[in-house]
């Protein structure tokens, strides 16, 4: 306790001096950094960004709700770890209401333009655009859904005053805040995609070309600007004002141009969906269902692997988590798609139809390959799998506020630095590439395929865990695209079957299986060998979840606490009190 108390100070040291004076923590660098648990007593906040963490945990220090800290810590996000999230994207919430016992899922994904069509990603002759030639320009850009969501959440269930909790952010933006190394290598990893755009090589490179430094102070006026528009007149401004007005002229003559329209923007809604929740153990595991897979497809792992004993953590455990995750691929490819548009079936986490599916794993050696299962459905259709990349830029956060109330977020422009198209100083999303690129497949149509207003299939998963008693236990979530998945369940087990710290759980080397090839994390190169004598594929590489997680403890007089952990890979941070 008293070394978790030390780092919550230590950290509050370093964010005391105003924002616009604070240099990153050795935190932020990037690669591994060892992280240690932070425990709370009434409120904490896990962040992906120290600059997020610190304008959340002062708006719960306030008073605030968790809804009231994401909101600032999301706006802070927009600014300084723009490549992964912000105005221009989407993300899903998954909201607990300790007062009212109430779990609420609220979907803030993009859209598709109205005058798209399902060939939207395919060249004259038929055949798909290669991943980059669909993103880079106006083509990829959705709806953006993040600050509506923001807004719609805030009114629900947020309790200081909306412009309040844009002010961190415009401070931020106004002053400056210094480049951290972790932005700074991705702007030179991205350099050539990012020049193609005049506001993007305007902002990200200095004014000989180069390709900003760790370190650079960076103001970002024009965000600071467009925060000011929106705290004063809400979202009408961005969705059919001067903003809009902009965004649309952006994406329209962009490189690659789009087809997002005014239209679109006006009629962009929020949707409250009904959270998806799979039993584990002795636990209820609860997330957001379509448009995400997320929920769906890590309730269908737990629940294949309800019915194996896993050791700690082993090649042997990883082979069985292994296979159920490449039995749920399967099954998400063929099914899973924005419900309102497609039909799923009733019964992908059908207790039997799962216990039939987990009969197909060998304990002593992996299936050379794995098709879709029939689940329960009542109107079947002919169906194809799909072929979308997703890749790994996003962010989390989980947060618990002082009255109990939980907020597990996932965010996102989907690839990294999403279109390249920035106005106002935000960059705008290429979530449409989230869609299969080809619409059908031997006259089967693709569940995943692009139409009208649909939403494009997600992996993020903001999950929470709930006890048999009802009670919150944890929080999670992370980034990395369709590796999400594999991440999140692997937090999930390490914490109710392994029974490790937060933050252990998260330092855990990842090992993650979505198709025929086993991934395996470089700092597990030991589990690699007996992985591949089970029978898997195995590649050996950098594995960048973002994973951010809290969970509560209770000590022999059933006094509760909230330990959290951010993941070492990323310069995320926990901040409590």
């Amino acid at each position: 306790m008293r070394r978790a108390f030390t780092l919550i100070l230590t950290a509050l040291t370093w964010m005391a001096s105003p924002a616009w004076a604070e240099e990153l923590p050795p935190e932020a660098a990037t690669g591994h950094t060892a992280k240690t648990s932070v425990t709370a007593q009434h409120f904490i906040i896990s962040a992906a960004n120290p600059h997020a963490a610190q304008a959340g945990y002062n708006v719960l220090k306030d008073g605030g709700s968790a809804v009231d800290a994401m909101i600032a810590a999301q706006m802070v996000l927009g600014l300084v770890e723009p490549q992964s999230s912000g105005l221009g994207g989407g993300a899903f919430l998954v909201y607990f209401d300790a007062t009212n016992d109430k779990l609420t899922a609220l979907d803030g994904r993009e859209t598709a333009p109205l005058a798209a069509t399902p060939d939207l990603f395919l060249k004259p002759d038929g055949t798909p655009l290669k991943f980059f030639e669909a993103v880079v320009g106006g083509r990829s850009v959705g709806t953006p859904g993040t600050l509506k969501l923001m807004f719609d959440a805030h009114e629900r269930f947020g309790k200081l005053p909306w412009a309040r909790l844009l002010k961190p952010a415009i401070n931020l933006a106004d002053h400056g805040f210094a480049v951290s190394p972790r932005l700074a290598q991705l702007i030179e990893n991205d350099q050539k995609r990012l020049l193609t755009s005049a506001s993007a090589r305007a902002y990200f490179f200095d004014q000989t070309g180069a390709p900003l430094k760790a370190g650079t102070r960076l103001k970002n006026p024009l965000y600071g600007e467009t925060l000011r528009q929106i705290a004063t007149h809400g979202t009408d401004v961005f969705y059919s004002g001067d903003i809009a007005q902009d965004i649309v002229a952006a994406v329209q003559s962009a490189q690659n141009p789009g087809l997002l329209s005014a239209q679109d923007l006006a009629a962009y809604r929020v949707i409250e969906r009904a959270p998806v929740c799979a039993p584990y153990r002795s636990f209820n595991v609860c997330g957001m269902g379509p448009p995400s897979s997320g929920a769906l497809t890590v309730g269908q792992i737990l629940g294949m692997l309800d019915t194996f004993t896993l050791p700690s953590p082993s090649p042997q455990s990883f082979h069985l988590i292994a296979e159920a995750s490449r039995l749920a691929f399967a099954d998400r490819g063929l099914y899973m798609a924005d419900s309102d548009f497609v039909a799923l079936p009733e019964g992908l986490l059908d207790p039997a139809y799962l216990k039939s599916r987990a009969a197909l794993i060998d304990p002593d050696h992996a299936a050379s390959e794995v098709q879709a299962g029939t689940p329960p459905w009542k109107m079947s259709e002919a169906r194809a799998p799909d072929n979308a990349i997703e890749f790994p830029s996003t962010s989390h956060m989980s947060i618990v506020d002082g009255a109990g109330n939980a907020v597990s977020l996932t965010t996102t422009i989907e690839n990294g630095f999403g279109s390249r198209v920035m106005v106002r100083g935000f960059l705008l999303n290429n979530e449409l590439t989230d869609f299969s690129f080809v619409p059908e497949l031997d006259g089967k149509p693709v569940a995943n395929r692009v139409e009208p207003g649909k939403r494009p299939r997600s992996s993020m998963a903001p999950s929470m865990v709930f006890e048999d008693n009802g009670k919150l236990k944890m929080v999670v979530g992370s980034p990395g695209g369709s590796r999400i998945i594999g991440y999140v369940t692997q937090a999930i087990i390490a914490v109710l079957d392994w029974n490790m710290d937060v933050q252990d759980a998260l330092n855990l080397p990842h090992v993650v299986a979505r198709f025929n090839t086993l991934d395996v994390e470089t700092t597990a190169e030991d589990w690699a060998q007996a992985l591949q004598e089970l029978g898997h594929s195995v590649k050996v590489g950098d594995l960048n979840s973002g994973l951010h997680a809290v969970v509560r403890k209770e000590n022999a007089q059933g006094k509760s606490s909230w330990v959290g952990g951010a993941d070492p890979r990323r310069e995320g941070i926990v901040l409590g009190d």
